[in-house]
């Protein structure tokens, strides 16, 4: 229901203004409401609202905030919020992931290895020495984006390498991250089912969606040894 509670306060933000009423932008107070409204509301666009769906919800929000009488029975109407947007969320996610399994046959089809968990990669450079356990920490730079292109996340941006337990992030990632020693370079092209799934990681990523991921991997660090007090650092998955 987090994704649900999101939904309702974005477009409630949306809809609190009242009727016909144009936001007022001129100062920073009413500057900053705007910015919250869209930050929020960048988590609807995978749930293809259309503008009666948008409407409908805005009035309960106005209703409710002044304490008219509910045009329905909230209480009967709780289980099919639930059933309606995870309905939703499942028919966007696979639409999407047909879009991802076409990309995924395509890299294959260009040279790239499937391995049996159903993700797909390239060796740009196999690395040297030995290849990380599922459990070592890893020292690397990344590149992620959509298929489309769309950057959701690089710390080669940032130019910044990044340290994590590879046991940490997503399962395309720990998988993947194996296949190389240090010094390599891979490229991952990785189904939702080993990344975020069915309910992404919104605003940028969306749900079903397959990732691209060019990984360098530098270093290879025992746990015991990278955080010898036995506390594993927290990382933020891939």
């Amino acid at each position: 229901m987090k994704n649900l509670a999101l939904i309702i306060l974005a477009l409630g933000l949306l809809g609190c203004q009242g009727q016909g009423q144009k936001a007022d932008l001129s100062n920073e107070e009413g500057k900053t409401f705007y910015a919250v409204g869209a930050m929020f509301g960048s988590r609807l666009v995978n749930f293809n609202l259309s503008d009666g769906e948008i409407a409908a919800v805005m009035e309960g929000f106005r209703d409710a905030v002044k304490k008219e009488k509910s045009k329905v029975e909230l209480r009967s109407y709780q289980m099919k919020i639930q059933e309606l947007f995870r309905n939703r969320i499942k028919t966007m996610a696979t639409s999407i992931k047909k879009d991802g399994d076409a990309f995924l046959a395509k890299f294959i089809s260009d040279g790239a290895t499937k391995t049996a968990s159903g993700m797909a990669y390239k060796i740009l450079k196999p690395g040297s020495g030995k290849k990380p356990g599922a459990k070592d920490v890893v020292k690397v730079h990344y590149h992620g984006t959509l298929i489309d292109g769309t950057v959701f996340d690089s710390s080669v941006k940032r130019g910044k390498e990044v340290e994590f337990p590879l046991d940490r992030v997503i399962k395309g990632w720990t998988e993947g991250l194996q296949l190389i020693g240090a010094g390599g370079k891979i490229k991952l092209v990785i189904p939702s089912a080993l990344a975020y799934g069915d309910h992404g990681a919104p605003p940028k990523i969306p749900g079903g969606a397959t990732l691209v991921f060019e990984v360098e991997l530098f270093e290879i660090k025992d746990p015991s040894k990278a955080y010898p007090k036995g506390k594993k650092k927290k990382a933020k998955k891939k």
